[in-house]
């Protein structure tokens, strides 16, 4: 039934895409541009991040060739793991190329998850993030609630009960846990903890619970208008909004 569902409200530019190709990345962002809600929700998610760091920072956004960030962070230093128009270094977040320390934070929404190694990119973001900087990201996140939605409604994997943070090999985006953050920020933090020993979680801040599924998100058609996100994000914010959260800001320090 969900699959049929799926189907039917499906977004008539992804069908049938293949969400590996690098044109794909360039087709989501015209999606977001051309969804007047979801384009809003993308606006809030950025302006969280862009409030943690001061305008001159000099920040590394991973992930960046399906969004636009950069125009809440002018000075951000933009990223794919494949050349993308629009987008300024050709990154991978498992084997960052930058100099040690030369970053006073790392960003991203919709990354982590993806990462094959997510070791690797600890260690990267311990080595080039200078002390008191920090990793800003906006990820999916383990709720009853979510758990259903992303097992019966959305394409990538959820899988709460992974022995280890290990994602099998496949492209940049058709491999993926999106319980991955929850695992090693919750389930796993005190494996975190030891195996990051300069890196300082400093908080977690569950949020959103319909306003996405309600955007229909890159993939599926929006289910309302625009002028309806600020009502909709209002009533989220007057429930117990983190109980039945589908993402979650998480923000690490890296310490001394």
């Amino acid at each position: 039934m969900a699959g049929f569902l799926r189907r039917c409200i499906a977004h008539p530019l992804t069908r049938g895409m293949d969400i590996d190709d690098p044109d794909t990345t360039a087709l989501r962002l015209q999606i977001i541009q051309s969804k007047p809600f979801l384009r809003k929700l993308y606006e809030e998610w950025y302006q969280q991040i862009a409030t943690h760091f001061s305008p001159l920072a000099h920040v590394l956004e991973l992930g960046s060739g399906a969004g636009f960030l950069k125009s809440f962070m002018p000075n951000l230093i933009t990223s794919e793991l494949f050349p993308t128009p629009g987008v300024e270094l050709v990154i991978d977040a498992q084997s960052i190329a930058l100099s040690d320390a030369s970053l006073d934070g790392i960003v991203m929404t919709d990354v982590l998850h993806h990462l094959p190694d997510c070791n690797s990119f600890f260690l990267e973001a311990a080595r080039v993030i200078r002390s008191g900087g920090h990793i800003v990201m906006i990820e999916p996140w383990n709720t009853p609630w979510s758990s259903w939605v992303y097992t019966h409604l959305h394409h990538e994997p959820f899988k709460v009960n992974a022995v280890d943070w290990r994602i099998p090999s496949a492209g940049p985006l058709s491999g993926a846990n999106g319980a991955l953050p929850w695992i090693i920020f919750h389930r796993d933090r005190a494996i975190f903890e030891k195996l990051y020993p300069k890196l300082r979680l400093v908080s977690i801040a569950p949020f959103m619970p319909f306003a996405y599924l309600l955007s229909g998100g890159v993939s599926l058609r929006s289910l309302l208008p625009g002028w309806m996100y600020r009502f909709i994000r209002s009533l989220e914010k007057h429930t117990n909004e983190s109980s039945h959260a589908m993402f979650a800001m998480i923000i690490v320090e890296r310490i001394r």
